[in-house]
């Protein structure tokens, strides 16, 4: 909403021949793209230009910058991994044989080593967890990312052929 604002108002300042701060409010600054008139062109002939690759940068990138895609990143699966059960066979294995040496007392030892076999595997598991959710979300910026830097290049290349110069 805030954008189409912007673009709202800078139109309407674009149309009325004012200026704000001696650059013409364009739709391609509200992206943080900035553009100036190299061969002298009028804010009005700057509004129609940054209009038509605005339109020229939508159509050769499908990304519509004041209607942006939602990008999701994809949660890790939630669902029973086992890690735990096998964090616990491991550890009453472990504990069986540690218990049979200490005290001639495998059950016991296996009963302890299973619990913390279950514990250390279960705090493994949601690290794991943790860190894909992490790089989903890292995934998903990037490919947003791409998408803007694509659009940006695509205006990039029709407005400095119109004769302005062009930085983002």
């Amino acid at each position: 909403m805030k954008t189409h604002s912007l673009v709202v108002a800078s139109t309407l300042l674009v149309a009325l021949g004012w200026q704000t701060s001696g650059w013409a409010a364009t739709l391609a600054s509200s992206m943080g793209i900035f553009t100036y008139p190299t061969q002298g062109q009028a804010p009005e002939q700057q509004s129609a230009d940054d209009y038509q690759c605005f339109t020229f940068a939508k159509g050769q990138t499908g990304y519509d910058p004041m209607n942006p895609p939602q990008v999701v990143a994809q949660a890790p699966d939630q669902g029973p991994s086992g890690a735990r059960l096998a964090g616990a066979a491991r550890g009453a294995a472990g504990g069986a044989i540690i218990g049979e040496i200490a005290d001639n007392d495998a059950g016991k030892g296996a009963a302890i080593g299973a619990t913390l076999g279950a514990m250390r595997a279960g705090r493994a598991d949601r690290r794991r967890r943790s860190q894909q959710a992490q790089q989903a979300e890292q995934a998903a910026q990037q490919q947003m990312s791409g998408m803007e830097n694509t659009f940006k290049n695509a205006y990039g290349a029709c407005i400095e052929a119109k004769g302005y110069s062009v930085k983002y």
